[in-house]
């Protein structure tokens, strides 16, 4: 296949490398996904359960949240995590993380929750969480954390909740700083092996800790000799192994604002429960769990003797019965839990004296009827009877509970409900009777109930729905009629719900007046079990959602394992408020392409489980404002339907589990606002047919492809397993004409651009050369240390060597004694020019350049010159002096940049205004040959001029 796009070919590859290479663009991520929120400024980035061993480095720059849950990563490292800097939510949980570096998370600077539970940590170090002052909650339960540095958290200036809980922690001195942290309000600490708990080991005054869990905990000693916790208001001590647990609260004001208070365990005595409640006269909740023993010598007695007392969970603490006296010393508990016990029995008279009570549980147990103990409680607003095996309900099972507002019934064993049960509860808004045996109503709903609002039917035996059944329930909301078994619903059978808003049924049959009297209805679940008449033999127009003008949540879930039936075009006639419609195995046949002609206002459309194989555009047309589209579990081979459906709203599309093999691109750039899609479990074919899609995954900046990085190769066999994005495409780019094109013309360019050099430029490059080779003997100079054998060596114009030889050598050699080399009469002959030149300008100590007017036009001059410039930079001596045998002016010194350049930046010796003071002349020279220093040292004046 060649590519016909408007791109020429050879920057197409480039192009849609460059796009897939920067993070910020890379939106088919590796091994992770972005959950796009209604908020623009959020972007959640989830990678969990993907078997990572390392964090993934093409996260999104602009994420706000990280799941990293479910891994196999060991460590994070300093560059892990940098450049996240909107990140406020990170999860590493349930890895094998045993290091972290110091600073990794120093770029997560707005991060406010950081979980790094179930891990394999052993340490906290001093700067591991370096530059995380807007932290708030930090998890790390579950590691084997045994040391932490006491500088860890002191950056954490935020820090309201620790969590280092199921960790090997031995001593509270260990702990200490953290008690310490200015804002730190809640820390759990339990399940460690601490085996005390003292002020004592605490070096600080006040802690403004709130909640402390010591859960779990082999104590010995619990100890507060100073008011080191005055804001402390929940303690969570239970199932604290130790037998001879010693507790010491030496002054009850120590806890003066303890609310909350947690014991439990077989181990833990009488007479400590007895101290501790004793210290604890503010107390509001308390939990006792795993005390059986202790509640039989008395403990609730001594519990409900603190006056501010009023909840009380006595959860898991195998109670079998409740008689006359165990609550009798509650009379001010306003909460009560007896739930998750074995509690099969209650007295009649067991809660007389609790009537104060208004919420009970009793979920959890082995009651087989409702106890008569709940007649007498007027008070009670809330009863939790869930999980029990309560069989029947009679008239006076709730008598006299008046202020009820919550019953929980679900799964027990209850067949019938009479009429009269709820005649007396006018204040009920919510009764669960779920999982029950439930057949038949017999005017349970017409007394009372006049403000429930929720009604949990779900999963029982009741066959029939009659007329007005719930024509008493005017105030209700939501009903949950889902059952295993299908409902025989009557017509008229909803009459009287004007306020219902959220319905889930499963009906057997239709009735054409099904619906009538739900126009408030927002909410609608349908599960088909059955076949279901969707088609009016008499009318066309046919609809049974005609009634429901207010719907916008339908979902048509059919479990029926017959043919598919006719569904009508009109079959959502009447749902012009319709946002959200879900059909599970229900649309089997083509959709007709007016189906949603009556929904307007789609804006979620899943169609799911129905063996479709083809879509037209002309089905989406009537719904303009659709965002998310969901067409998984289908048999769609094409999407070409795609590209003329005028979606150009959304935003969201997955087509999981279909048989598309080729994906045509061109579909999908039709969807201007596509940000997601996914296309998990399709046989894609690795085929140059696809490399237009396969190249569009990669360089589009907009959509995410969801694990775009993992699809597979279903096609052709050679390349089946391979990964979709790896297969070569080099082969579907081959044109010969088109090479052969290519070839030709960088060719000619070659060829121009090669004259271009040797014409304008080639003096530059043999420049650059002779620069190099000066360079390459500095090097080599150095490294061998070359002694200097002249004193200076004379750079010339043969037009000038009369003057050299006739003026210059019989003073400065004769007169003076310098050694001075000449390359007339000191170069070794046969040996190349370039090399004499270099030897001759680093074997001496410097250089002199006799400069005229032939001086500047002379080729060698300029390299002698260039080169011991070089020498100059490079060495930063004073190794270059500058003698003009007459004045040139400025403009003709700008042809030669080099020489411009040095006399802008150095003093230099004049010959025509040396005059009659040739002497004075030749002592400037011999100033400058004896000056050691950099070019700024011993500055010579006299003669010397500065040019600009």
């Amino acid at each position: 296949m060649q590519y016909t796009g408007s791109w020429p070919l050879f920057l197409v590859p480039l192009l849609s490398f460059l796009l897939h290479y920067n993070p910020l663009l890379a939106f088919s991520l590796k091994n992770c996904t972005i959950d796009y929120s209604e908020d623009a400024n959020e972007l959640s980035v989830t990678c969990e359960r993907r078997s990572l061993t390392a964090i993934p480095d093409d996260i999104p720059r602009n994420a706000s949240s990280l799941d990293l849950n479910s891994n196999s990563i060991s460590k994070i490292t300093g560059t892990d995590l940098k450049y996240l800097p909107k990140l406020t939510y990170a999860s590493l949980g349930f890895n094998l993380i045993s290091h972290i570096d110091d600073g990794a998370f120093a770029d997560l600077e707005k991060l406010k929750v950081l979980f790094l539970s179930n891990n394999n940590l052993t340490k906290v170090t001093d700067n591991m969480f370096q530059g995380l002052s807007k932290l708030v909650k930090l998890f790390m339960d579950v590691n084997r954390i045994s040391y932490i540095s006491p500088v860890a958290f002191q950056s954490l200036v935020s820090l309201e909740e620790l969590d280092l809980g199921s960790n090997y922690l031995q001593q509270i001195a260990d702990v200490a700083p953290i008690f310490k942290l200015p804002t730190l309000n809640k820390l759990s600490l339990e399940n460690n092996k601490f085996t005390s708990f003292q002020s004592d080991d605490l070096p600080l005054n006040i802690s403004k800790i709130k909640t402390l869990y010591l859960t779990m905990n082999p104590l010995r000693k619990f100890s507060l000799t100073k008011d080191v916790f005055p804001h402390l208001r929940s303690l969570q001590l239970s199932n604290c192994s130790s037998s001879d647990m010693e507790w010491d609260v030496s002054n009850k004001t120590f806890l003066r604002n303890l609310t909350s208070l947690s014991l439990g365990g077989s181990y833990i005595s009488f007479e400590l429960c007895r101290m501790a409640l004793q210290t604890t006269e503010s107390l509001q909740t308390l939990f006792l769990t795993l005390m059986k023993a202790r509640i039989d010598e008395g403990l609730i007695d001594v519990a409900c003797q603190i006056q501010s007392l009023r909840t009380l969970y006595l959860v898991y603490n195998h109670i079998v019965s409740v008689d006359d006296n165990l609550l009798k010393s509650c009379s001010q508990i306003t909460d009560l839990s007896l739930s998750s016990n074995k509690l099969s029995e209650m007295s009649e008279h067991s809660l007389r004296f609790n009537s104060q009570l208004r919420h009970l549980d009793l979920g959890g147990n082995q009651l087989s009827k409702v106890p008569l103990a709940l007649r007498g409680l007027s008070t009670l607003e809330t009863l939790d009877l869930s999980y029990n095996d309560i069989a029947e309900l009679d008239c006076n099972t709730f008598l006299n509970l008046t202020r009820l507002t919550t019953l929980n019934l679900y799964q027990n064993r209850i067949s019938k409900i009479k009429g009269c049960v709820f005649q007396n509860l006018n204040d009920l808004i919510e009764v669960n009777i779920g999982e029950n045996a439930v057949f038949t109503f017999d005017n349970t709903f017409k007394v009372g109930l006049q403000k429930l609002e929720s009604l949990n039917l779900n999963n029982n035996r009741l066959l029939h729905l009659m007329s007005e059944d719930f024509s008493n329930l005017s105030s209700l909301r939501s009903l949950d009629l889902e059952n295993y078994k299908c409902y025989n619903v009557n017509e008229r059978a909803f009459q009287g719900l004007d306020n219902l808003q959220t319905l889930i049924i499963t009906p057997g049959n239709y009735r054409k007046e099904m619906f009538i009297g739900l126009a408030q209805l927002e909410n609608l679940t349908l599960h088909l079990t059955a076949k279901w008449e969707l088609r009016s033999s008499q009318q066309n127009d046919y609809s049974p959602f005609s009634n429901l003008p207010n719907l916008k949540k339908l979902i048509l879930k059919d479990y029926d394992i017959f043919d598919a039936q006719d569904i009508t075009q009109d079959l959502l006639k009447g749902l012009k408020s319709l946002e959200f419609l879900t059909s599970d195995n229900f649309f089997k046949k083509s959709l007709h392409p007016d189906t949603f002609k009556h929904t307007p206002r789609l804006k979620v459309l899943q169609i799911i489980n129905s063996d479709l194989s083809h879509l037209t555009p002309e089905l989406f047309w009537q719904i303009p404002n659709l965002q998310k589209l969901d067409l998984s579990n289908n048999k769609l081979r094409y999407l070409d339907f795609l590209g003329g459906a005028n979606l150009l709203t959304l935003r969201w599309l997955k087509l999981i589990r279909n048989e598309l093999s080729l994906i045509n691109e061109t579909a999908l750039q039709c969807l201007p606002a596509l940000t997601y899609l996914d296309l998990n479990n399709n046989p894609l074919t690795c085929e140059c047919s696809n490399i237009g899609f396969n190249q569009w995954v990669q360089s589009n900046n907009q959509t995410q492809v969801v694990n775009g990085h993992q699809y597979t190769c279903a096609f052709p066999v050679s390349q089946k397993g391979n990964k979709f994005l790896d297969f070569d495409t080099s082969s579907c780019w081959i044109d010969p004409g088109f090479f052969c094109f290519i070839f030709s013309t960088f060719f000619i360019l070659f060829t121009l651009l090669t004259s271009f050099i040797y014409h304008f430029l080639r003096w530059h490059l043999a420049y650059a050369y002779y620069l190099f080779l000066a360079f390459v003997y500095d090097k080599r100079s150095r490294r061998k240390g070359s002694p200097h054998h002249y004193d200076a060596f004379v750079s010339y114009n043969v037009y000038d060597e009369a003057w050299v030889y006739e003026e210059m050598l019989p003073v400065l050699e004769g007169e003076q004694g310098w050694r001075l080399c000449l390359h007339h009469r000191d170069f070794e002959p046969g040996k190349p020019i370039v090399e004499n030149i270099t030897d001759a300008i680093y074997g001496s100590r410097k250089t002199i350049c006799v400069i005229s007017r032939h001086y500047l036009q002379s080729e060698w001059c300029s390299r002698e010159i260039q080169m011991a410039s070089y020498r100059l930079f490079d060495e930063q001596d004073d190794v270059l002096i500058l003698l003009f045998m007459e004045d040139i002016p400025a403009c003709e010194l700008s042809l030669y940049y080099r020489m411009r350049s040095l006399v802008k930046r150095r003093t230099y010796l004049s010959w025509p205004q040396a005059g009659q003071h040739t002497g004075v002349f030749w002592q400037n020279i011999r100033r400058s040959l004896m000056t050691p220093g950099s070019p700024t040292d011993n500055p010579i004046r006299g003669f010397f001029q500065n040019q600009e």
